[in-house]
C-alpha cells in the first residue's frame, strides 16, 4: 500500500501551543473524551477537549508511550508530576 502525503494547515494561533498541567479522561463505549487543563489556583481552565475513537485512542497511547521511551533513552528517566489535589469544573 503506498502512503500518500497530507499537507496539515495550521493557524499561527494554533502554533503557539497551550500550556496543560492536567488531564482528565472520560469513555463512552464509543469515544474518549481527554480533557487538558491548566490548573492554577483559584481557577483552573480548560484548554482543549479531544474527543477520539477507541481505536485512535489505542494509536494515540502507544505513541506517546513510544515517544516517552525515546526520550527517557536520550535524557534519562522522568518522575512522574505529583497528582493535582482535585479536578472540578465551575459553572
Amino acid at each position: 500500500m503506498t502512503q500518500q502525503e497530507m499537507q496539515i494547515k495550521a493557524s499561527d494561533e494554533d502554533l503557539k501551543g497551550r500550556y496543560t498541567n492536567a488531564m482528565q479522561v472520560l469513555h463512552t463505549k464509543e469515544e474518549f473524551i481527554m480533557d487538558f487543563l491548566s490548573l492554577n489556583a483559584p481557577v483552573g481552565i480548560l484548554v482543549n477537549r479531544i474527543i477520539t475513537s477507541p481505536g485512535h485512542m489505542k494509536r494515540i497511547v502507544l505513541a506517546l508511550q513510544d515517544n516517552l521511551k525515546r526520550y527517557e533513552d536520550k535524557y534519562g528517566k522522568v518522575e512522574e508530576a505529583e497528582e493535582p489535589k482535585s479536578i472540578g469544573f465551575r459553572a
